[in-house]
């Protein structure tokens, strides 16, 4: 299983929402802060943003910031809003299978258990839950300081 760089972007900026919930945030600072493509990250933000998990502020002084509390800000529920799919085989989407062995393989039933665990474990945790060791949001303020 492998996330999507459009995840991975989506969990930074979150994380750096929520280790710094006093400031507001725009997308170019945040490209130089993770030195990361900012057309991406425009394009991450306004996913979160539609997905209600950040709040956009137009115009001067304007930018991003969480829309609640990090608590409330499920990890399994960003996956989902953030990822395409979850086609991790060919089997898994029924519109563009051609796998000819399909009906009889035994592969699909493993496979489909392992991204519903996968997806339990992320549902068990929070935004906050990230940064809970003040040690590592520590590192992390110092490894994004600007």
């Amino acid at each position: 299983m492998r996330l999507t760089l459009h995840t991975d972007y989506a969990l930074r900026l979150l994380m750096l929402l929520a280790l710094e919930p006093d400031e507001v945030h725009t997308v170019e600072a945040v490209s130089r802060r993770y030195d990361i493509s900012r057309n991406h990250l425009n394009k991450v933000a306004r996913t979160l943003t539609q997905s209600g998990f950040v709040e956009s502020q137009r115009g001067r002084g304007g930018g991003l910031r969480l829309a609640k509390p990090a608590g409330e800000i499920n990890l399994g529920k960003v996956i989902r809003a953030t990822e395409d799919n979850f086609h991790i085989v060919e089997c898994f989407c029924r519109e563009t299978n051609t796998c000819i062995v399909a009906p009889a393989c035994g592969l699909r039933d493993p496979l489909e258990e392992a991204l519903l665990a996968f997806q339990a474990v992320l549902n068990r945790y929070s935004l906050a839950d990230l940064l809970r060791n003040p040690g590592a949001a520590r590192r992390m303020r110092r490894l994004l300081a600007v």
